[in-house]
């Protein structure tokens, strides 16, 4: 008996480690899948243990919270190309509209653990970025970031450095970027130089006597390079800043699935475009979508303030709709060969969708008058005004049984199509 006894505990604690130790394992979700944290937060439940009654817990975050991303790249004091500049004076007016607007910058990983369901936000948010690497950006935007207290998130592209084949004397440096780092800049990837990643499209190569020849790329030649863009480039950031890398932001917003299937078994946790767009909690992480901000579209930052500025509660819960479910033409990655393309969706699938509510989006245009047929639940437009970008991203809303749904994505338009121009090729910073 007094043996019983003396194995009993011995079985108990060895039968507690090893349900200890089974339940430490778990599977990195996939990227743009919720984590079982933001799962558990969906749900609005937390898991029962053995020891305490069933009961109903509120949820971890407000899931009704949105959050607007910016987009910066140069500061300079003569803008000579507003697609990519914009005055200091400008970009600190614009910060303090943000702040006199009641909506508060959070940092990158703040929006990415509240999309886990692991940290609450304010109910209206922003996240600053800035792209590319320029000098600009450590000796003029940070002070002014400084000033109001904002965190923000470097895009390097790592060519783009100082001392890389792309970094000429307005680049950053890696010393520069490494006081950031100590000082609690936020520093992810944007490729290493620059370029449309798609498989076909035209890039530049550097040639082993300086040159830079175009050229496009296919089969196992162009996977070698893509692999150096979206993984040798977190490498090269994690190696020398010591550093994580988690986010991933695609030159010109131009992607498909490929990219996408690149960027999520690189680890990256979000994939983030130019094509702006509220963040809710069901966004998808793998696209998505930042307000661009041009010197000579100041608009574009008006709206986006717009879109979040006129609810003091938090906004109304938005359902995500995947393209694919949509039957979408263009489909999600496509490329099509003209600049005036046909646009449809299909939500008969959504079912109780409201003909008054529909509404299309797309990027460059904006709100344009699209068809809605309730009979057959299809929605088109047909493109008026030539696009001029290389890629376009469309983004259809409508109400389903009272409840806001939403659906985005992206083509590709073929370069030489009537209208689309090519992206600008990386140029070494001057």
């Amino acid at each position: 008996m007094m043996i019983r006894l003396a194995i009993l505990p011995l079985l108990l604690a060895l039968n507690l480690s090893m349900c200890k130790k089974s339940e430490s394992v778990s599977a990195r979700p996939p990227l743009g899948s919720p984590s079982p944290a933001a799962a558990e937060a969906a749900a609005g439940s937390s898991p029962l243990t053995a020891a305490s009654p069933a009961k109903i817990s509120k949820p971890v975050v407000d899931q009704t919270a949105q959050t607007i991303i910016f987009c910066y790249h140069r500061l300079v004091d003569k803008v000579r190309y507003p697609g990519t500049e914009i005055t200091p004076a400008d970009f600190e007016a614009q910060m303090k509209q943000l702040k006199d607007a009641g909506i508060t910058v959070i940092s990158m990983q703040d929006l990415l653990a509240w999309k886990r369901g692991e940290k609450n936000i304010p109910p209206r948010c922003a996240v600053i970025t800035f792209d590319d690497g320029w000098k600009s950006q450590y000796e003029v935007a940070w002070p002014i970031m400084k000033k109001f207290g904002y965190p923000f998130t470097m895009f390097i592209y790592t060519e783009g450095v100082r001392g890389g084949s792309l970094g000429g004397g307005e680049a950053i440096t890696w010393e520069q970027l490494a006081d950031m780092r100590d000082n609690g800049v936020d520093i992810e990837a944007h490729t290493a130089t620059h370029q449309d990643l798609r498989e076909g499209h035209n890039i530049m190569l550097a040639t082993p006597g300086g040159k830079r020849t175009r050229t496009k790329l296919t089969g196992p030649a162009y996977e070698q390079w893509v692999q150096n863009e979206v993984v040798g480039s977190k490498e090269l950031l994690e190696q020398r800043l010591g550093i994580k890398v988690n986010c991933f932001a695609v030159p010109f917003g131009n992607y498909n699935e490929h990219v996408k299937e690149l960027a999520r078994n690189a680890g990256y946790e979000a994939m983030f475009t130019v094509y702006g767009q509220p963040i809710t909690f069901t966004s998808p992480l793998d696209s998505l979508g930042r307000y661009a901000i041009e010197a000579n579209k100041p608009k574009v930052f008006v709206d986006a303030v717009k879109m979040i500025g006129t609810s003091s509660g938090g906004a109304s819960a938005v359902a995500e709709v995947g393209a694919a479910d949509l039957s979408t033409k263009p489909a999600d990655g496509d490329t099509v060969r003209t600049a005036l393309p046909l646009i449809k969706a299909n939500l008969s699938r959504v079912g109780g969708i409201e003909p008054g509510s529909v509404q299309m989006r797309v990027s460059g245009l904006g709100v344009v008058p699209a068809s809605y047929d309730p009979k057959t639940g299809t929605v088109s437009y047909q493109v008026t005004q030539k696009l001029r970008d290389r890629s376009c991203t469309v983004i259809l809303t409508a109400k389903s049984a009272g409840k806001k749904v939403e659906a985005h994505w992206t083509f590709g338009i073929e370069e030489g199509a009537g209208g689309a121009a090519s992206p600008t090729a990386p140029t070494p910073k001057k």
